[in-house]
């Protein structure tokens, strides 16, 4: 695979970033494609996805109903671009459809409330089950956005991203370090995503509305961007903070094996939007998963 090793790291370095990332096909043989896959990388948004498979366990247990309402006062929610937090008025929604606007859109503001009701310690004992020694979950936004603020020695959060997005300042915050941040491998995140694709984590029920959702995510600005075809699904979950902007996702063609793919990078740069680098994303994400497709057996 090294030629197509090199390969994906061309693109990192043409896009002026970082990356690390794994791929592997959801065939039980273990092939994979890896650039510096097993190196420990910040997760993230990327987090709302084992919390999200946490709830869905939780779903099963019988311990939450996913139907029971909830009621949030957005001005009480922890900031974020989307979701509650953009709204006015107190929402009321089911626990379920909390889960999906926070796996959808990336709701922070879900997310927190999402973690609230499953707790840090169910996450915990998911990635723990599932052998996952090195991906952690230290807390939710709020408590990362804390982190900032302090880092940053600023006074609000809005404060904090606009000092994040200075190109002028070396900011050495602990978002950036995986030692300090919540944090996982590329490797653990494609055995994550083949856990739960294969139907050994959760319920057939339950791992078919973890499909359906991450189906519908709204950003299609990275690895989807590089799979426009009719007929191919892209089921993923994207994060971002500052210069670190990641994504993983499992690409289903028709009649062929599903491949896990999980993408992370660092730019170089600290500017908001960064196209070349979500381009990246999806150009690295695009080389892996084709040399990784296989038509299904018998198919």
């Amino acid at each position: 695979m090294s030629a197509v090793e090199d390969r994906i790291r061309a693109v990192f370095a043409d896009a002026g970033c970082s990356g690390w990332l794994h791929a592997r096909r959801c065939d039980g043989t273990g092939t994979e494609i890896s650039v510096d896959g097993r190196a420990r990388v910040v997760i993230a948004s990327v987090y709302k996805l084992p919390l999200f498979v946490a709830f869905c366990r939780a779903v099963d247990a019988g311990r939450i109903d996913p139907a029971a309402r909830l009621t949030i006062t957005p001005s009480d929610c922890t900031p974020g671009p989307t979701g509650i937090a953009v709204m006015c008025d107190p929402v009321t929604m089911s626990r379920r459809d909390l889960s999906i606007s926070m796996m959808t859109v990336s709701d922070n503001a879900a997310a927190d409330v999402v973690l609230g009701e499953v707790g840090l310690g169910a996450v915990e004992e998911l990635l723990a089950d599932l052998g996952l020694t090195e991906t952690r979950v230290l807390g939710g936004t709020a408590d990362q956005h804390r982190g900032l603020v302090r880092d940053t020695d600023t006074h609000t959060t809005a404060e904090a991203f606009a000092a994040l997005a200075d190109n002028d300042e070396a900011w050495s915050v602990s978002a950036y370090d995986p030692s300090y941040a919540s944090a996982t491998t590329p490797e653990e995140m494609t055995r994550f995503l083949d856990a739960v694709w294969t139907g050994a984590v959760l319920s057939a029920e339950q791992t078919e509305f973890v499909r359906t959702v991450m189906r519908k995510q709204a950003w299609q600005h990275r690895i989807a961007s590089a799979f426009p075809h009719s007929g191919v699904s892209v089921a993923g979950k994207t994060g971002t903070i500052g210069v670190i902007r990641n994504e993983v996702a499992v690409v289903e063609f028709p009649g062929e094996y599903p491949v896990a793919v999980a993408v992370f990078t660092r730019a170089a740069r600290a500017d908001p939007m960064l196209p070349v680098v979500d381009a990246a994303i999806g150009e690295a994400a695009r080389i892996a998963v084709t040399e990784l497709r296989r038509p299904l057996l018998g198919a």
